[in-house]
């Protein structure tokens, strides 16, 4: 289990922040060769289905996760979004929480990333590319245009 947390500060509105990052699609262009397609239909909610095809060609595999939390922020509360990672290679589950701070807000981004077949010894290493990646995830989604 490579469990990882991320925590950015944004001069965005909390809305905002939100907004950018439960967009699904602009995940894919801050992650290197991956595609990312939502399966349901609009609105995004709860049981909301979305896939994450990381490779070139058909050298990769599919990273399909749900949505089982769904709670965008309103006033007086943090938004929060849980997501389950339901796939053959890549399993655990993704918790994104948006609260205002002042006139901007903070990102948490929580996860408990697991490798089907990777071996415990190789957690720190998944970890720590779990912070990097998702860590320029999140600051590319935050950064103003």
């Amino acid at each position: 289990m490579a469990l990882f947390r991320i925590e950015r500060r944004s001069a965005l509105s909390a809305d905002e922040a939100w907004r950018r990052m439960t967009d699904w699609e602009r995940h894919a262009d801050r992650v290197p060769l991956t595609g990312i397609t939502v399966t349901t239909p609009p609105p995004t909610g709860v049981g909301t289905v979305l896939v994450a095809r990381t490779g070139v060609g058909r050298a990769g595999f599919d990273d399909p996760m749900e949505i089982v939390l769904w709670e965008p922020p309103t006033a007086g509360r943090p938004g929060r979004c849980r997501l389950e990672k339901r796939g053959t290679a890549v399993l655990g589950q993704a918790e994104i929480e948006v609260r205002p701070e002042g006139t901007g807000s903070v990102v948490v981004w929580c996860e408990d990333l697991r490798v089907r077949g990777l071996p415990g010894l190789l957690d720190a290493p998944t970890r720590w590319t779990g912070r990097l990646v998702f860590g320029r995830t999140v600051a590319g989604l935050l950064k103003e245009a």
